[in-house]
């Protein structure tokens, strides 16, 4: 039967992207879905993208993806945006069908089979997604006293506010453990840090199970190396 294969962020680590594959026996059928952040840091970012378009893998943009994309359109006018060099090399490396693909990724993907929401970062708890900042998509790791967004680490993880439903499963806040919330779970483990490439795998009509059984549905591989 199909499955959902969630992953987290792999950051152009090609062999870690393949070895998680494998590793979960993907085949004919199976859904694969990114938190976002594909590409930057990571070695091998055109190959990256070429295997997930292949295998028609859907993606929520994430503030790499996001970076890349602002910064290719400010160069068509008179104060083009500055970037790092990692950006800046994967920017030097993607052709016109990875830019395409870029383009096309939203802030958010619900999967309703599965009661799941899929975003980069995070999101305030209470405000409808339509209504989410986009920066909040892409950037949250915590919230203030108010419930206002923190990029930071420095305050309470925005998930364990978060009550759902749907359930939301993110990335960007790299940890070397998933972020297991009641109704959010995060799956960067940091895998272009030397850390593992994390994955929530679903069956068909299958929901992310309560925070006890939560890593029935997570699987990872440690990553070769790392590479930042």
């Amino acid at each position: 039967m199909p499955r959902t294969i969630i992953l987290g962020d792999v950051h152009g680590c090609l062999d870690e992207l393949k070895a998680l594959l494998e590793h979960v026996g993907f085949a004919a059928g199976d859904r694969l879905v990114s938190v976002g952040d594909t590409v930057v840091r990571g070695p091998q970012p055109t190959k990256t993208l070429d295997l997930l378009m292949t295998l028609g893998a859907r993606a929520v943009r994430g503030n790499h993806e996001d970076r890349l994309l602002r910064w290719r359109a400010s160069r068509k006018g008179p104060s083009p945006m500055v970037i790092g060099a990692m950006t800046k090399a994967t920017a030097k490396r993607l052709r016109k069908r990875h830019w395409q693909w870029l383009r096309s990724l939203p802030l958010w993907l619900d999967l309703p089979e599965h009661g799941v929401r899929v975003v980069h970062a995070g999101l305030v708890p209470g405000i409808p997604i339509h209504r989410q900042l986009p920066r909040t998509l892409l950037y949250v790791r915590c919230l203030g006293r108010h419930d206002e967004p923190i990029e930071s680490r420095d305050r309470e993880l925005w998930g364990e506010r978060y009550h759902g439903p749907p359930h939301v499963v993110f990335g960007h806040n790299a940890l070397p453990d998933p972020q297991i919330h009641p109704w959010a779970t995060g799956i960067d483990t940091g895998a272009v840090y030397g850390g593992r490439l994390t994955a929530m795998v679903l069956w068909p009509g299958e929901r992310p199970p309560p925070p006890t059984k939560r890593a029935s549905v997570l699987v990872s591989v440690p990553a070769k190396r790392a590479y930042v």
